[in-house]
């Protein structure tokens, strides 16, 4: 059975909306290596409509090594309206819990999932989200997108924590049932 693992960059008010405009000071050697070994171990990556029309006109037009890893990764799109994804590797996904509960059964190791708070929040709501990683970045970022935003609560435990050199702390946490 597999585990979703959801991946953010994350400032310290929260943001995770827009990374390219403050997380590239903090990107380094060690960051990639944490980055890279999350890559070796992810089996599928599962995203909402919104970021996949995103990824997919990007990474289709790209041609390097990361390109060729998410276009050659099954990737699984939670939509209720994408009826023909040109992305290779593509599957759709229904927006309910055991279509997504499923894919999980169906994977044999981590699924990914990254870039869009609002599919980790439907994940962490419905009991599906297995870890959680934040890089949890030395800045505020002002404005954008929180990972969590609204009334809901979701209690974590941290199953691991180190310091990067940056300050950037890497951080697992997993749900508390």
């Amino acid at each position: 059975m597999g585990r979703i693992i959801s991946n953010f960059f994350i400032a310290l008010d929260g943001v995770v909306e827009k990374p390219e405009t403050w997380h590239m000071p903090y990107f380094n050697d060690e960051m990639g290596a944490i980055i890279g070994s999350g890559m070796q171990t992810n089996k599928a990556f599962l995203m909402g409509r919104k970021l996949y029309e995103e990824w997919s006109a990007h990474w289709t037009a790209s041609t390097d090594e990361i390109a060729d890893y998410f276009n050659t990764i099954p990737k699984y799109v939670v939509s209720s309206s994408l009826r023909d994804p040109a992305w290779n590797n593509t599957t759709v996904v229904p927006g309910d819990p055991e279509a997504v509960r499923a894919v999980k059964d169906g994977v044999d190791g981590d699924i990914a999932m990254s870039g869009s708070a609002t599919t980790a929040r439907w994940l962490l709501a419905h009991g599906l989200l297995d870890e959680l990683r934040l890089l949890l970045h030395p800045i505020a970022a002002g404005e954008g997108q929180k990972l969590f935003e609204g009334n809901a609560t979701h209690k974590l435990e941290l199953a691991d924590c180190t310091t990067l050199s940056t300050g950037v702390l890497n951080l697992a946490y997993r749900p508390v049932s």
